[in-house]
């Protein structure tokens, strides 16, 4: 086998080489057309951009809003929380069940505790919110929640 009797067997389009003269099919303009907008160097037409119509998204009316002061919450149901743990952790908080991988850490989140399943094990839970339900079960099961 010689160098010079390999092939390529990769079956690739050679690149549209614009500019090099009006032999090459793409001289002159280079495919830009004669004049105009997209004709000039440094145009690009934005997407959305509907030839100067009055866009859709300008034409479609402004719905709602999104509040900047809502306060986000990651949420945890107790099934997760008796299935996890053992009972003899002195507290579960956000940064123990992040380090378990069981809540993603987000940015202010704060943490809820929500009251799928059943608890067995007296666990102290420390959350920025617990529904009413939860409680009544992490007591019942012997344990205390504990609100930041």
């Amino acid at each position: 086998m010689k160098l010079y009797t390999l092939k390529n067997t990769d079956k690739r389009q050679s690149r549209k080489r614009i500019g090099r003269g009006d032999a090459s099919g793409y001289g002159k303009t280079a495919g830009r057309g004669e004049n105009g907008y997209g004709s000039r160097s440094g145009s690009k037409k934005r997407s959305y951009f509907e030839g100067g119509q009055l866009p859709l998204f300008r034409r479609l009316p402004k719905r709602g809003f999104k509040n900047f002061n809502r306060k986000e919450y990651t949420i945890i149901n107790l099934k997760t929380i008796e299935r996890s743990f053992e009972g003899t952790e002195e507290k579960i908080d956000k940064a123990l069940l992040v380090s378990k991988g069981l809540i993603n850490d987000r940015d202010n989140a704060g943490l809820k505790v929500l009251a799928d399943g059943e608890i067995t094990k007296p666990f102290t839970i420390v959350a920025q919110k617990f529904t009413v339900a939860t409680q009544k079960k992490v007591e019942a099961a012997g344990g205390t929640c504990q609100t930041i």
